[in-house]
Parts: structure tokens; C-alpha cells; sequence
């Protein structure tokens, strides 16, 4: 199928790259206007002379400036919270400031995208919000992410309270969770571990598929919840992780 989003307009938080750029590109490509958004602005030049893309430079943790978007874009439709931060540490051993910095950038910016854009939704009787959660979260526990997991379960439980109290407007929101997915995000994290082909070796190990998934197998579920076809489904986290948490 194509067309599938013709005539809507999606805002994506973190798309400049991995799975925030693979959902814009196939938002595009099934007829969207797609308003990318990132805090590394240099790298939207990606979207440069794409038809149907607008960019603007955006710190999902300054409401201000989301608000700000909001007013500039009303006719949103589409919001997939894609921004996050990934930090290590057990409980023990991570700083109260990386797990601060943690619940800012993953929960705290969804609820600025969520309540800047939830109005014109509610308005319109139409919005599909999308946020990327994890499988590590309250699915499942991975070592040294204490504050990750945690900041993920809580986009997990943002996603249900914001479907239960708008099912009865027009507004849907739902949650992806991927398991371990090939985005310059990990890769630089694995080359930071001073042994990449170790490091991807120990994620490698974890994937009952043997692989690990890619940005766009996550970007074709993105569309699906961005389109009519999901007009029914609301407060669902979908888990796409090659079998990671089995």
C-alpha cells in the first residue's frame, strides 16, 4: 500500500538519525508532511530539498520552545516522541544526575510534545501520539541500565494515562518498544566500550534472531500507528524485539 498518510502532518522528535530519521522517511514516502525535529540541527540537512519535510532545531526538554513549534504548527496530527537518552549504571553506581538528565529527555519531553500538540488533536477529534518506549523497561531488565529501564517503563505507564483519558476524543496513543536496533546511537556507544566487535558480540548474544533489528522494521510499525488502518488500537505497547524478551 502507499498513500497511507496523505494529508497528514507528523511531527518526529530525534529525527535525525536512527529510528527517528527511518519513521520520517517512511512517513514521507506514504504521502505526509513531516515537520523533523532534533536538538543536532546540523544533522537535519538530511531532509534538505525533500519534498513534503520542514526541520527546525528542537530541545524537547525546553517547553517553551515545543510550545513554541506547537503554535507554528497546528495542524499536527501525527506525534512520534522519538528524542531519548541512553545511560549505564546499576542503581549503585549510576549518578542521581544521570537519572535526573534520564527522566528528563525520556518522559518529561513527552509530556511537553504531548500537552503543546494534545490540543489542536482534541479540536480536530483526530491524533495518532507515538512514543518510543523499550523493551527494557517493565517488560524486561538488561544489566547497567537502571536508569534507562526505569525512565522507559514510565513512557510505558505515560502512554496508557494519556490513551485512557482522550479514548473518548479522537485521540489514540500508543508505545514501541524495540528490542537491541542497528542506529548510530548504539554504534557509538559500543565504539566508546574501547572494543567495538566485543561490544557487539555481548549485544549480539542477547538476540535470539541472531541480529539485531533495524531502524526501519521499527519505522514500518510507526506507520501503521500513524495511519487509519490503527484507527482501533489505543494504549498498546508493541514490542518488536526479534524475540529479546522471550
Amino acid at each position: 500500500m502507499t498513500g497511507r498518510l496523505v494529508g497528514k502532518t507528523c511531527l518526529v522528535t530525534g529525527a535525525a538519525q536512527g529510528i527517528g530519521r527511518s519513521a520520517a522517511e517512511a512517513f514521507l514516502r506514504e504521502g505526509a508532511r513531516v515537520i523533523a525535529t532534533d536538538l543536532q540541527a546540523d544533522k537535519l540537512s538530511v531532509y534538505d530539498g525533500v519534498e513534503g519535510a520542514v526541520t527546525r532545531r528542537l530541545d524537547v526538554t525546553d517547553a517553551a520552545a515545543v510550545d513554541a513549534i506547537a503554535a507554528e504548527f497546528p495542524e499536527v496530527t501525527v506525534l512520534l516522541n522519538c528524542a531519548g537518552l541512553v545511560a549505564t549504571g546499576s542503581v549503585a553506581t549510576c549518578a542521581i544526575g544521570d537519572l535526573e538528565r534520564s527522566f528528563q529527555v525520556n518522559v518529561v519531553s513527552m509530556a511537553n510534545t504531548i500537552r503543546a500538540f494534545l490540543p489542536g488533536m482534541r479540536q480536530a477529534k483526530n491524533g495518532s501520539i507515538i512514543n518510543i518506549a523499550s523493551v527494557v523497561s517493565s517488560v524486561m531488565p538488561a544489566p547497567d541500565r537502571f536508569a534507562y529501564g526505569t525512565t522507559k517503563a514510565a513512557v510505558i505507564g505515560l502512554t496508557l494515562s494519556v490513551a485512557r483519558d482522550f479514548i473518548g476524543e479522537g485521540v489514540r496513543c500508543n508505545a514501541i518498544s524495540p528490542g537491541t536496533t542497528e542506529t548510530p546511537s548504539l554504534t557509538e556507544r559500543m565504539s566508546q566500550s574501547g572494543d567495538l566487535e566485543a561490544a557487539r558480540a555481548q549485544f549480539l548474544s542477547r538476540q535470539p534472531m541472531g541480529r539485531m533489528g533495524s531502524p526501519t522494521e521499527i519505522a514500518e510499525v510507526a506507520v501503521l500507528l500513524a495511519s487509519d488502518e490503527a484507527r482501533f488500537m489505543t494504549g498498546a505497547n508493541i514490542i518488536i524485539d526479534g524475540g529479546m524478551s522471550l
